[in-house]
């Protein structure tokens, strides 16, 4: 049947969230009251990437980019566009042009390279024919009928891929281990376990292209002699879970998964692990033992788990992102990837961009760009326009990055070298109201909420850290915690026995290096400029007082006192420090100290 629309809703959590749901099953009821049913295509798919201005809904052929989308706005798409064959202006993320731009020239894309997130957006991650015609499983019947297993190992050596989970160690190395080793079973598994703060490329990434997961693993399996997968996805991921059950069902009867695949005699099957949100799980060797039954905890290496991972079998483990990259390598030849990126890292990066910029979502960019073009150019800015102070990357495991290196290009070793790293891909911009004592406080206390405790360096040494932290932020630390945190820190990286306790510390550690004045501050003059810090802040009310009262009645602590039409005065040891007076207070008579 031809159509002549096509109807593209985002279909991601985020929209999903904000009534994407409702606004696909309006537009299908709008279509049929219309008399429109047969003309137009209407279809979920995957994040389109442009978070911050969802629900997102694209018309095709017209490529119109409607943003913030209404449940009640499903009408007037198909009643002015469907009908009349015209764009509703006032949904137009460009209203002001005569004709809207294509897609790729908004600035949000302009800079983007989408090889992960190739068909996030495009496709209907629920229709393995969808997938197959934008070259799904192609790759598969290369690896299966043109490719001997050392030659599909070969070729992702020769991508240069690099790990994305975080260690950015090299895949076709890790692949090429997982083939030599010896044994009568071996085993590969997806580690979906995305638990940084602010992180959500893989759960996107499966949630708009499941099939892309599939067929990687399956490659994998016929690379390295193994016939069974695991995908390790957190229980908390339900739309994921669904997603990637249907994908599997489907593969199954196309004859794409199970036994005899493709006639090629060759057997592979996957299984999905539910995780239960723990973040030490993320760890490759944790998540094994965690699929095994058993409680998630880091064992040392080696052995590493492609010589004995999975019940003491060869198991290969690589996170989503890195597997979305495979099934396109080997399509178009690892000769075309390698020559995105840098010499360090090759192919592109997938961001979670968010915090105090003007455009939040997922970004997609060849290794090497700067962090200034993706901040200040993809994501437009900072909020209000507030001065950048600086952008955490890699999450809890990572650092803090300054405005003398944003024009530093970005790849493993690069941000190693600045005291930070890739990490799975968080990226959380700040601005000049935040404490940088208050966010080595944040992601300490998650990583004392994570530990596993099987090592003392990490489970004392999280405490430690973050009792120290939680002192300077009540404005009662002293001139040496700073060095005792350097000290705590340092013993932390070198001793602990995952990842997790190694990195920990890095979050405090390069907050210090780059805001060494502001610790000084809140401990010597028992200030935070940022008045984040509850403790070190006061709320003071100045001669603008007319004394109309409201103050008084907004207060909580019921604090504040004084006559009518009199200046009135806040009790400051029972103040709590909500700041409700100064946001009701109309004539700007409260000032914070």
């Amino acid at each position: 049947m031809a159509f002549t629309h096509y109807i593209l809703v985002c279909g991601g959590t985020g929209c999903e969230s904000s009534n994407a749901d409702l606004i696909y099953k309006n537009l299908l009821a709008e279509a049929k009251n219309f008399g429109v049913e047969d003309k137009v295509q209407i279809v979920k798919t995957g994040c389109f990437g442009f978070c911050e201005k969802g629900p997102i809904v694209k018309v095709l052929p017209e490529d119109s980019f409607y943003v913030e989308v209404k449940p009640e706005d499903a009408k007037d798409i198909i009643a002015e566009q469907v009908v009349k064959g015209r764009e509703v202006k006032r949904l137009l993320y460009n209203k002001e042009k005569k004709n809207l731009e294509a897609v790729e020239e908004i600035q949000f894309y302009q800079k983007q390279l989408r090889i992960v997130l190739r068909n996030c957006g495009v496709i209907n991650p629920e229709d393995i024919n969808e997938y197959i015609g934008r070259d799904g499983y192609l790759a598969l019947e290369k690896a299966l009928f043109e490719m001997k297993p050392e030659e599909i190992v070969e070729e992702i050596k020769k991508s240069g891929l690099r790990g994305r989970g975080g260690a950015g160690f090299p895949t076709g190395f890790k692949w090429e281990a997982g083939m030599k080793a010896q044994g009568d079973e071996k085993y590969v598994v997806c580690n979906a376990d995305e638990g940084d703060p602010g992180a959500y490329m893989d759960r996107s990434t499966i949630e708009g292209d499941p099939h892309s997961i599939l067929e990687a693993m399956t490659i994998c399996g016929r690379a390295i002699g193994a016939n069974k997968g695991f995908i390790y996805i957190r229980a908390e991921y339900p739309l994921a879970v669904d997603r990637l059950k249907i994908a599997m069902a489907q593969a199954r009867e196309a004859g794409l998964l199970g036994k005899d695949i493709l006639g090629s005699g060759f057997d592979f099957d996957i299984e999905i692990r539910l995780g239960a949100g723990a973040f030490v799980c993320g760890e490759e060797t944790a998540l094994l033992r965690s699929i095994e039954g058993k409680r998630g905890m880091p064992t040392p290496k080696p052995p590493f788990p492609a010589q004995c991972g999975l019940w003491g079998k060869p198991t290969v483990i690589n996170n989503v992102e890195t597997w979305a990259n495979i099934p396109v390598i080997l399509t178009k030849g690892a000769d075309w990837f390698n020559k995105i990126g840098t010499d360090d890292s090759k192919g592109t990066k997938v961001f979670a961009l968010t915090g105090k910029v003007n455009n939040s979502g997922l970004v997609e960019v060849p290794m090497g760009t700067t962090l200034r073009e993706i901040i200040f150019e993809i994501g437009g800015g900072i909020k209000g326009g507030k001065k950048f102070k600086g952008v955490q990357t890699g999450g809890p495991s990572g650092g803090i990055i300054t405005e003398e290196n944003l024009d530093t290009p970005i790849d493993f070793g690069a941000l190693t070298r600045l005291g930070s790293m890739m990490g799975s891909g968080g990226m959380i911009v700040m601005d000049e109201d935040d404490c940088v004592v208050d966010v080595a406080k944040f992601y300490m206390e998650f990583c004392v909420d994570e530990s596993c405790g099987k090592c003392s360096p990490c489970r004392i040494g999280t405490r430690q850290m973050y009792s120290i932290l939680d002192k300077i932020s009540r404005g009662a630390g002293e001139m040496d915690d700073i060095q005792k945190l350097k000290d705590i820190g340092q013993a932390m990286k070198s001793c602990s026995l995952c990842a997790l306790g190694q990195s920990a510390p890095n979050p405090t550690l390069s907050t210090i290096n780059k805001f060494e004045d502001e610790y000084i501050a809140h401990i010597k003059d028992k200030r935070c400029d940022s008045g984040k810090c509850k403790k070190l802040i006061s709320y003071v009310i100045t001669d603008k007082c007319i004394g109309c009262g409201m103050c008084a009645r907004q207060c909580p602590a019921n604090c504040i006192t004084g006559e009518k039409k009199m200046r009135h005065v806040i009790d400051q040891a029972k103040c709590l420090k909500c700041g409700a007076c100064m946001t009701t207070c109309k004539f700007n008579a409260i000032i914070k100290k």
